[in-house]
């Protein structure tokens, strides 16, 4: 069974950078997209960004022009560059890719990001 393995999570100061990458234990075929998604203390995980197999990005109203996906097809992995990050950004982070044939959705374990002085 494939796993997502995330790193790069942290307590970082408002106005502040931090990268996350998700990197797949193995190889993943047939991947519909890539993505990260977030969920704060009482509140519900919510989409952050996505990136499709056409390079397509998607991302949250509230990241727009800070957040940044990207991904490696050929490492199986994608990454999350957050900048000017915000209290608000408080929150675990999850990755996850979907793919088809048969469908199935793969999540990471969570890392932390904690966004504050």
């Amino acid at each position: 069974q494939v796993q997502l393995v995330e790193s790069g999570g942290g307590l970082v100061e408002p106005g502040g950078s931090l990268r996350l990458s998700c990197a797949a234990s193995g190889t993943i075929f047939n991947i519909v997209d890539m993505g990260w998604y977030r969920q704060a203390p009482g509140k519900q995980r919510e989409l952050v960004a996505t990136v499709n197999s056409r390079g397509t990005t998607t991302y949250a109203d509230s990241v727009k022009g800070r957040f940044t996906i990207s991904r490696d097809y050929a490492k199986n992995t994608h990454y999350l560059q957050m900048n000017s990050l915000k209290p608000e950004d408080t929150a675990v982070y999850y990755c996850n890719i979907r793919a088809i044939g048969p469908p199935y959705v793969y999540w990471g374990q969570g890392t932390q990001v904690t966004v504050s002085s």
